[in-house]
């Protein structure tokens, strides 16, 4: 009987420190929700309710209001529709997607209009080139990419050069289309790209001396290279004749006329072989 009531004391005695145990992790896990949902300040901010693309005009049915943490809120933004839409309509400049932050600087002022001029950058200027539908990618450069510009100057078949004028460019426009958004290639008559006034002035020399071709680059690459001018003589002569095989240029002047000529390379000690 002793024994049977150590038992039971022990019993009761383990369950209770085992709930005394279980209640107190039940409160640690509490606090530690009531933590976690702890109220964070912020504020209010106007986000797309829509997609809105180059052109589009906001207003109440594709714009909303939703809270945003104070310490995450980006630069440029609005505090509320009517604070936005109340001084003016205002126009999309840049493509946004639904609930991305309506920000200033892909909008136009109050009553300003959505003209190419809205989407320069600050001290650069808009200029626009000439090309074909295969110099100009084959319509595959948009409004948003960037490009290297070629210009070649060619007199003639045996005679020509082409330099890199300008790297890494962002091309604004393709003939009427300054939607960044557009992702349909289109054959282009006229880019317009973004420049400075010294890339403007060599752009323009360069249309004037021959014709400009465009490079497109890889998205997000913005690397400079150093270049170099390429000749006719850098292609090898062998492409100059048009067959397969390997030449070499001797240049002869007789009086005040000079003349090239192509021979075969393995010839070029013949000096050193005599006369034949």
């Amino acid at each position: 009987m002793v024994m049977i009531g150590l038992a039971a004391v022990f019993g009761l005695l383990a369950v209770f420190i085992a709930q005394s145990w279980l209640n107190h992790q039940a409160e640690v896990r509490l606090k530690n929700m009531q933590a976690a949902h702890k109220p964070v300040s912020g504020r209010t901010v106007v986000v797309a309710a829509a997609p809105l693309r180059f052109g589009a005009q906001l207003a109440q049915q594709n714009l909303r209001e939703v809270a945003w943490p104070e310490d995450a809120v980006p630069a440029g933004t609005f505090g509320s529709i009517e604070q936005l839409i109340a001084a003016g309509k205002r126009i999309v400049l840049a493509s946004i997607e639904p609930n991305e932050p309506i920000l200033a600087s892909k909008v136009t002022g109050p009553g300003q209009r959505a003209t190419l001029s809205a989407v320069i950058g600050p001290g650069l200027r808009a200029m626009t080139v000439r090309v074909n539908d295969v110099e100009g990618v084959a319509g595959f450069v948009l409004p948003g990419d960037h490009v290297d510009v070629l210009p070649t100057r060619q007199a003639d078949k045996r005679s020509g050069d082409t330099d890199v004028v300008l790297q890494n460019v962002r091309v604004l426009a393709i003939d009427q289309l300054a939607d960044d958004s557009s992702d349909k290639p289109a054959v282009a008559k006229a880019v317009t790209l973004e420049v400075d006034t010294v890339s403007a002035q060599k752009l323009s020399l360069a249309t004037s001396l021959g014709t400009l071709s465009l490079v497109l680059r890889k998205a997000g690459e913005a690397a400079i290279e150093g270049t170099r001018r390429i000749s006719v003589g850098d292609l090898g002569d062998a492409s100059a004749r048009g067959d397969g095989g390997n030449y070499a240029k001797v240049v002869i002047t007789r009086a005040s006329k000079r003349e090239e000529y192509s021979v075969p390379a393995e010839a070029r000690d013949w000096r050193e072989a005599g006369p034949r």
